[in-house]
């Protein structure tokens, strides 16, 4: 198993970015960690607590109700998903992450597929009830930080949420950073440029050390 190092981690995110490939590095990540998904560095091996928290205190009564996961990586929130009883789609850019969740998960109801966030299937526009995005607008750069956005809001049917999770920063700080955390003004898009509803946001700081700033937003397609 290769050891992750940040140096080159960030080094090799920088070359491919210069490049203008901004997602060719991702099944990388996956392809070091081999077979094993314990070993996925930035994986938290669970669920989030602020999905499930808002899953629990939002019940969907719909009994066809569809979510997607953006860049499901080993799965922990699309099956949190399906547990709640959507029909969930997750896909992530990486095939070897999707091996990962498929030899993860042998049983699961989840639909994991392989697929890309700026040219997804046409049949999944407008399409979701649920779309759940973790820290994939902040790994890219420049434009595609835009077109991100905007491909994922266009996932929402009416009256669908999108919940929003990622690392976050003040404005003017920390601009070469990689990850590159979004501030207020560039997650406020949804609802300026996007016109979804805010329907809450939380700007919180994790229990690493030191801390890491973060925000968790959910917006509502009216």
């Amino acid at each position: 198993m290769k050891e992750f190092d940040p140096v080159a981690y960030k080094k090799m995110v920088r070359e491919y970015q210069e490049n203008d490939d901004p997602t060719g590095w991702f099944d990388s990540i996956y392809q070091d960690a081999q077979g094993d998904y314990k070993a996925v560095f930035w994986a938290d091996l669970e669920p989030s607590p602020y999905l499930v928290d808002w899953l629990e205190k939002n019940p969907n009564k719909k009994t066809d109700k569809k979510a997607i996961v953006i860049g499901c990586g080993v799965g922990d929130d699309a099956e949190a998903l399906s547990t709640f009883g959507y029909e969930v789609t997750a896909f992530d850019i990486s095939q070897t992450a999707i091996n990962l969740c498929e030899n993860r998960y042998p049983n699961s109801k989840v639909n994991y597929l392989v697929a890309d966030l700026f040219d997804y299937p046409k049949k999944w526009s407008e399409n979701f009830d649920l779309v759940y995005e973790c820290n994939t607008i902040q790994v890219l750069p420049g434009k595609y930080r835009v077109q991100a956005r905007k491909s994922i809001s266009n996932l929402l049917c009416k009256n669908a949420f999108v919940l929003v999770s990622c690392r976050s920063r003040k404005q003017n700080e920390k601009e070469n950073e990689i990850p590159l955390p979004l501030n207020k003004e560039e997650i406020d898009k949804f609802i300026t440029e996007d016109k979804l509803k805010e329907c809450s946001f939380l700007a919180y700081d994790d229990n690493q050390t030191p801390s890491v700033p973060h925000f968790f937003a959910i917006y509502q397609k009216i």
